[in-house]
């Protein structure tokens, strides 16, 4: 009787503000539900519908009880206009810990607020490491593990970076809870999804595309890879970011006919597309994770990855986004022989809730 008082006695914060942190928190949050009182902070980092509101629709997520609505600005700006909302919602439900996903603004914003406090910041997807510090969610990956009490690492390799960096205590090694929604979810979607069918492709006839980093959304890089798509001649599907499809019609960007752009997908209908499409080409982390769990071969427009097993694989190329690099890598893909099991078993999210019970004391 004890142990469910101390279970329901405690409260968690927890900080969103992206579509891979949506979809993370949804089996994480399912867990929490059954064993202490969730309180979520929606930051509005994505402030479009289709990148934000219609993952708590999809993903059956209980409505958050704090929107921020910071919307678009630099990096700068967006963190420190998080950073009051982040601060008044720990002070007013005084959480036992604040829980931060990945690797965005989001992220920082949470981990500093809750610090300052004195709060436990709990990191899911701790210890990745791109090694590229000319990324700002490298930046963010480092300082939100170095302010953490808990770390709740998604690999074996995260662990070993972290152990490197002289992080050792509150680790975890629980496997990733995009693989958790993956194995809930992914099957629905194709079963529930038109997406396929409004895109007007067939299974394993097309590629998708998603491209939505700042690097990557200038002119230059931009132009290479639509000349690239060109080169390739296939069915490409293009479920555009708000931040990408401006930067297309801005910068007098020509798509060829073969790519048919679209608004930003829904979970559902992006697990539908990617599942099914013969390549995915992506500059963003989690979709070369869901690339994977697919069994499609995926081509990264980075030149590095937090996600390395993906590459000992083989089932993922880095190219970055030179014309010529991308036509080859694209033509020369195919599935690779072997498929072995990465990133967990599907319950990272238990595994997280059991280490937050087991290690911070409700009141």
């Amino acid at each position: 009787m004890g142990w469910l008082v101390f279970a329901a006695a405690m409260k968690i914060l927890s900080v969103v503000g992206n579509r891979p942190q949506f979809i993370k928190s949804a089996p994480l949050s399912l867990a929490l539900r059954n064993e202490v009182d969730e309180v979520v902070l929606h930051t509005g980092q994505h402030y479009d519908r289709e990148l934000s509101q219609i993952f708590f629709e999809e993903l059956e997520l209980g409505d958050p009880k704090y929107r921020l609505e910071v919307g678009s600005g630099t990096h700068a700006e967006q963190t420190g206009r998080m950073l009051p909302g982040i601060e008044q919602a720990i002070v007013a439900e005084a959480p036992d810990a604040v829980l931060v996903y990945g690797d965005t603004n989001s992220t920082l914003a949470g981990g500093l607020a809750a610090a300052k406090l004195g709060v436990p910041v709990a990191h899911v997807e701790a210890g990745l490491r791109s090694f590229d510090r000319s990324m700002p969610e490298e930046l963010n990956r480092v300082l939100v593990d170095d302010l953490s009490a808990l770390l709740f690492c998604p690999s074996d390799a995260a662990v070993e970076n972290l152990r490197r960096e002289g992080i050792n205590e509150g680790v975890h090694q629980v496997g990733d809870v995009m693989m958790d929604a993956n194995v809930r979810l992914a099957p629905l979607a194709r079963d529930r999804s038109n997406a396929l069918a409004d895109a007007g492709v067939e299974p394993g006839s097309y590629l998708v595309l998603t491209l939505h980093r700042e690097a990557n959304v200038e002119p230059k890089p931009l132009g290479m890879v639509a000349a690239a798509l060109g080169q390739i001649g296939e069915s490409v599907v293009f479920p555009a970011h708000p931040r990408t499809r401006a930067a297309i019609e801005n910068g007098g960007i020509h798509l060829p006919e073969s790519v048919r752009l679209l608004p930003p997908a829904g979970y559902l209908d992006f697990a539908a597309l990617a599942s099914q499409a013969r390549l995915v080409l992506t500059d963003s982390g989690g979709v070369q994770k869901e690339a994977y769990w697919y069994g499609v071969p995926c081509v990264t427009l980075r030149t590095s990855t937090e996600w390395v097993e993906t590459l000992a694989t083989g089932w993922n190329r880095l190219v970055g986004t030179e014309t010529e690099a991308i036509v080859a890598a694209v033509a020369g893909a195919s599935p690779p022989g072997e498929h072995p099991p990465l990133y967990g078993d599907g319950h990272a999210s238990e595994r997280i809730v059991q280490a937050l019970l087991d290690t911070i004391s409700g009141p």
